[in-house]
């Protein structure tokens, strides 16, 4: 699912709100969720997940071209928990 099917989805749900109205709601909600793992805060949403940011030690790395070690550095990282409800919800099926 992309950003417009989500938006499309939320419109045909909810008729009464107009299309330019879910699309703001969308882009602020991501806009909040990306301002606050940019000061490095965690976004719980409870029973879907929980998206942090991680820390990774920069490590000697292989240019792929050619062939010879770089040295890649820190870096923060997006890292997602799947909450327990969205977990029981796809293994339903298996």
């Amino acid at each position: 699912m992309t950003k417009s099917d989500l938006i499309k989805r939320l419109a045909e749900a909810n008729p009464h709100l107009y299309l330019r109205d879910v699309e703001r709601i969308v882009a602020t909600v991501f806009e909040e969720m990306s301002a606050a793992l940019a000061r490095a805060d965690r976004v719980e949403l409870r029973g879907f997940g929980a998206f942090s940011v991680r820390d990774r030690k920069s490590r000697v790395g292989r240019n792929p071209r050619t062939g010879t070690e770089v040295e890649v550095p820190d870096k923060a990282v997006p890292y997602f928990k799947t909450g327990k409800e969205l977990r029981q919800r796809l293994n339903e099926n298996s």
